[in-house]
C-alpha cells in the first residue's frame, strides 16, 4: 500500500504543480498559447468538462459530479484490486500513477469546474487539435502498466 500511496502522491503533486505553473506563472488561461517547441510541444489552454478529448463534455453541473464520483469509484476499485490480487511492485506503482492522475483531474473538476488541459503535441504535418495534461499522462501510463504487470508478475 505504501508504494501505491507514494506513486499517487508524486503523480498528484507533479500534475498540480504543472497546472499551477501553466495557470499562475505563464498565465495561460489569459494568454491562450505559448510556443514551447513548435510544432512538437505547444502550451495551448483548454478547459475540459468531459473525459478524454472532451467526450461526454457538457456545461451541466450534474456531469461534473458524475465524473468526480466515477473517478473516486474507479480509483478505489483499482487500489482494492491490486492489493487483493497481491500484485508486484510495478503493478503497485502503476496503480499509484493512475490514482494520482485521476485525483489530480478530480481536484480540477471540484475547484475549477473543468479539467485544466494545456499540453498540445503535433508532428509530421499533422496538427493535433486537442490538449491534455500531466494527469492524463499518469492515468495512461498507469493503465498500461496495470495491463503489463498485473497477470504474470504476482508475488507469491
Amino acid at each position: 500500500m505504501r508504494v501505491i500511496l507514494i506513486a499517487a502522491v508524486l503523480a498528484f503533486a507533479l500534475d498540480q504543480g504543472s497546472k499551477y505553473h501553466a495557470l499562475y506563472v505563464l498565465d495561460l488561461d489569459r494568454v491562450g498559447v505559448v510556443q514551447v517547441w513548435p510544432p512538437y510541444l505547444v502550451y495551448q489552454m483548454a478547459w475540459n468538462t468531459g473525459i478524454n478529448f472532451g467526450l461526454f463534455g457538457s456545461d451541466g453541473a450534474a456531469m461534473r459530479w458524475v465524473l468526480v464520483a466515477l473517478s473516486f469509484v474507479i480509483s478505489a476499485w483499482v487500489v482494492i484490486w491490486v492489493r487483493r490480487e497481491k500484485l508486484g511492485r510495478l503493478a503497485h506503482i502503476s496503480a499509484g500513477l493512475l490514482v494520482g492522475g485521476a485525483l489530480g483531474n478530480v481536484l480540477d473538476r471540484i475547484y475549477y469546474g473543468a479539467v485544466v488541459d494545456f499540453l498540445n503535441m503535433s508532428c509530421c504535418g499533422i496538427q493535433n487539435p486537442f490538449s491534455f495534461n500531466v494527469a492524463d499522462i499518469f492515468v495512461f501510463a498507469g493503465a498500461i502498466g496495470l495491463v503489463l504487470f498485473s497477470s504474470s508478475h504476482k508475488t507469491p
